[in-house]
């Protein structure tokens, strides 16, 4: 109908909108989103955020989305269910029952300033798989540059990162591009401090 906003211009609008009302700027690098996102979850919105990812990749004969435990699970769960494959979620501490051989990567955290090693059981890797990553935040990079690497040691094939926010003036993006690395982000903040969210206003990518 005339005069209707496309789903995908109305998902960014929300989620803009969430994270200007619910969202809490610390400092000029840390955004607190901890309200609708990553600690209290808004069901609908993610599930909104899922079928999103799902469209901008469609067409990518996806097999499997993979995340880091534990603030992406739920955007992977989301996307993977409305793709129909199965997600996994890469773990920052080898359990017990982990016994089989695991793909490891070093990822140091900005946010809680240590460097752990997160692994994902080649079990669940092939070669055959077709790969998206999905997490809440690309800022630095480094948790999702982990996860390629991961992906690149299974011999797996990477179609690309789907980021619920972006935080374009952290490095982030540049690192995964020089990698040749499809990035989709729904919300990119271009700065941001207690006075205010500036973000990066793009035309709705079409599928």
């Amino acid at each position: 109908m005339a005069g209707t906003i496309p789903e995908e211009e109305e998902l960014m609008k929300e989620l803009q909108e969430r994270i200007v009302q619910d969202g809490k700027v610390l400092s000029a690098s840390v955004l607190k989103v901890d309200a609708f996102l990553n600690h209290q979850v808004d069901p609908q919105l993610t599930m909104k955020i899922g079928q999103r990812f799902a469209e901008l990749f469609a067409g990518e004969k996806i097999t499997k989305v993979v995340t880091i435990e534990a603030s992406g699970i739920h955007f992977a769960m989301a996307t993977s269910f409305a793709l129909g494959v199965p997600f996994i979620y890469a773990k920052k501490k080898k359990a017990v029952t982990l016994t089989e051989e695991v793909y490891s990567a070093p990822v140091h955290s900005f946010t809680r300033q240590e460097t752990y090693q997160i692994s994902v059981s080649r079990q669940y890797l092939s070669k055959e798989d077709r790969v998206l990553i999905v997490d809440d935040f690309l800022a630095t990079g480094a948790a999702l540059v982990g996860l390629t690497n991961i992906i690149k040691d299974a011999g797996a094939h990477l179609v690309g990162v789907g980021a619920v926010i972006e935080k374009s003036f952290q490095e982030g993006r540049g690192l995964l591009e020089q990698a040749g690395v499809r990035i989709e982000s729904l919300a990119r903040i271009e700065s941001m401090s207690p006075e205010g969210i500036h973000f990066i206003e793009e035309e709705p990518a079409r599928v």
